[in-house]
């Protein structure tokens, strides 16, 4: 099992509009939570997910890309924005120990 997180610093004065845009991608078929900065660097905004393994991963990505989690064309008009929104980004990927 993996951990993906997506870790974003918001533009100043868009976290909230950033997170609120995340979660509704989120809802669509990543099955992700959405998180903010409570103690830490301001204006930061995660994605977090599991998948099974890189190949799973690779597969989300793909779909995403090709528009398949955003199939909603007023979602998707909205993600089309989403990186007005953000000045920096990373992605970490964990491996869960069981």
């Amino acid at each position: 099992m993996l951990v993906v997180r997506d870790v974003f610093t918001a533009k100043p004065g868009q976290a909230s509009r950033f997170a609120k845009l995340m979660h509704k991608a989120a809802a669509a078929g990543l099955n992700a939570r959405v998180m903010t900065d409570l103690v830490g660097d301001y204006n930061t905004v995660v994605m977090e997910y599991q998948v099974q393994n890189l190949a799973e991963f690779e597969q989300k990505y793909n779909e995403y890309r090709s528009g398949k989690i955003t199939a909603d064309p007023k979602l998707a008009e909205e993600m089309s924005h989403y990186a007005e929104l953000w000045q920096s980004g990373r992605r970490e990927i964990f491996q869960v120990v069981e």
